[in-house]
């Protein structure tokens, strides 16, 4: 499970495990940042009107360096 939200999630996952987190930890903090994290690359939200549009599960807390992903990834399309 680890090496599959390492894919989506590699910094997060490296810099956890550098810190000295279990795998088991690592995954519990990162899972769900993985899940959101790849609807946003994937594009799900790049046609949304408004704030109202975005489903419940479609936010989760991830730093400025999440972000710049998903907003270099926006561009490219």
């Amino acid at each position: 499970h680890c090496l599959t939200v390492r894919a989506v999630c590699r910094r997060e996952i490296d810099c956890d495990r550098g810190n000295g987190y279990s795998w088991k930890i690592t995954l519990l903090r990162n899972y769900w940042k993985s899940k959101v994290k790849q609807a946003w690359l994937s594009g799900k939200y790049s046609n949304i009107h408004s704030g109202n549009s975005l489903p419940e599960k479609s936010m989760y807390p991830m730093d400025a360096d999440t972000w710049g992903e998903i907003l270099e990834a926006e561009l490219e399309r």
